[in-house]
């Protein structure tokens, strides 16, 4: 019988015995290697490759919700709607969103859980994860639920080593294929407006914070010129088909409105009419929240196609006065007070340049189908280079209510047809009554709202007697306006 120490030595003998057996071994291996011809190590490397690729076959695709600039990453949205409605109905936890105006909710998959899914006999593994960031960047803050706004979300598929070619090639494609199919069924716009950004800003999180896009106003309501009208509708249809003509051109498909006019003559009306005709989602653009031109830039790349992007009251979030006027302002100032003008040596910050190039710049072709509206009260007050063609392409000026505008305002408010109002004094005088007073279409319609639940006869007494009263209110002013004029050319005989 041998001694348990005895045969613990033996054993430990033989583990010697055995490394340095494989020691000796790779000693030879490795002498050898200098007389093996370099094609003969590649071919060995690439099958070692294989083999290990076979010990450990899993491949996993990491798709995050946002890209590097900050915008949303369609991939990600593609995926989530597809498992919603394909894989999760027997999933233990799912995620639901309803918006205000969808008919039925969204299921989502929820932060670390999994899904399976089967294509063409493969199995694939979705899973969801929650990348925390805790570190903060210069004037970052955190909101009152401790999240600093850089958290970022991904899913994760996992499968086969051998089915690379069919997942990259077949399978993810045809998610996003079903996605655009689900997205066109129930197609829900949105409304996007753009969060605040600060200096140090790096862009981990989204741009953009949207909702639904109910706006009811289309070109059948709005109370527009009816030429211009279908002036402006001709010109929406012709920019959307086009494409291939932009492309032989070389031009990026584009488009620029600038809406001018009094408050109330219906610019931001006619945006949202643009918006519900082309079936575009709306990307209010909020100058004054953005702090530098790459921040603008960062906005326009995370738009998406297919979207109108609108920049209300341009005149009043930036100084883009005429750069050429303002410098001879600063001459004249600088000759007056006898010294030279401070020249700023301050950060980057948004400024005419920016702009510009984010009308027309480089980057503005990135987007794809889009529509750019400005709208402004003083057209006077922008530079020439933000009015030119190519930036700006057609200008349209929303003056105060005509006649034919405002039939369409009775017919809305007031639900008369053509052949009624021609049958109706008060329409006659309310007509000739607007060719001497200038009110805007959002004025009547307040007329008219304040006489809701009354007839029709009493809301269009009450808007003669309102438009008297103003006609009254503005003579005087014009008689004294008179008087001073002959005044003045009196004393000019005199002299």
């Amino acid at each position: 019988m041998i001694n348990p120490s005895m045969k613990t030595a033996m054993e430990l003998l033989l583990d010697w015995r055995s490394a340095s057996s494989l020691f000796a071994t790779v000693m030879l291996l490795n002498t050898l290697s200098s007389y093996i011809p370099v094609e003969v190590r590649r071919f060995g490397r690439k099958l070692l490759s294989h083999i290990f690729t076979y010990l450990k076959p899993t491949a996993t695709i990491i798709i995050e919700d946002t890209d590097t600039f900050g915008g949303a990453n369609d991939l990600y949205d593609s995926v989530q709607l597809y498992l919603g409605t394909h894989c999760l109905s027997d999933c233990p936890a799912v995620r639901l969103f309803k918006s205000r105006t969808a008919a039925s909710p969204f299921a989502s998959l929820p932060d670390s859980h999994t899904v399976n899914d089967t294509f063409q006999q493969v199995p694939m593994k979705w899973s969801s994860h929650k990348q925390e960031r805790s570190e903060s960047g210069p004037g970052r803050s955190r909101n009152r639920s401790g999240d600093d706004g850089t958290d970022r979300r991904c899913l994760n598929l996992e499968f086969h080593q051998k089915h690379r070619n069919l997942v990259f090639n077949i399978y993810i494609p045809y998610v996003i294929e079903e996605a655009s199919r689900l997205r066109s069924q129930s197609r829900e716009r949105k409304l996007y407006t753009n969060r605040s950004s600060f200096p140090g800003d790096d862009g981990h999180r989204n741009s953009w914070s949207s909702r639904t896009f109910s706006h009811p106003s289309n070109f059948d309501t709005i109370a527009l010129d009816p030429r211009l009208k279908e002036e402006i509708r001709a010109d929406l249809l012709r920019f959307v088909g086009r494409k291939d003509h932009y492309t032989r051109v070389g031009r990026a498909w584009k488009r620029g409105y600038l809406l001018y006019g009094p408050p109330g003559t219906g610019k931001t009306s006619l945006v949202a009419a643009i918006a519900n005709l082309l079936e575009f989602d709306v990307y209010d653009l909020e100058l004054t929240a953005v702090q530098t031109n790459s921040q603008l830039r960062r906005l326009l790349v995370s738009a998406n196609p297919k979207s109108v992007i609108v920049v209300e009251d341009i005149d009043c979030s930036l100084d883009l006065s005429d750069r050429k006027k303002k410098q001879m302002e600063e001459d004249q100032d600088e000759g007056m007070m006898g010294w030279p003008r401070k020249t700023s040596t301050t950060r980057e910050t948004l400024n005419l340049s920016g702009v510009l190039n984010f009308v027309d710049g480089l980057w503005s072709s990135c987007v794809g189908e889009r529509l750019m509206i400005f709208t402004t009260n003083h057209p006077d007050r922008l530079d020439p280079a933000l009015l030119r063609p190519g930036r700006m392409d057609k200008k349209i000026e929303l003056g105060y209510c005509s006649a034919a505008a405002f039939r369409i305002l009775v017919r809305n408010y007031l639900c008369l047809e053509e052949e009624e109002m021609d049958r109706k004094d008060t329409i006659a005088e309310i007509e000739r009554l607007l060719g001497e007073v200038k009110v805007t279409p959002a004025e009547i319609a307040e007329v008219f709202m304040g006489c809701d639940g009354d007839s029709a006869d009493a809301a269009l007494v009450e808007l003669v007697l309102e438009l008297h009263q103003r006609k009254m209110s503005s003579q005087p002013k014009q008689v004294e306006l008179a008087v001073v004029i002959e005044e003045c050319s009196l004393g000019e005989s005199e002299r």
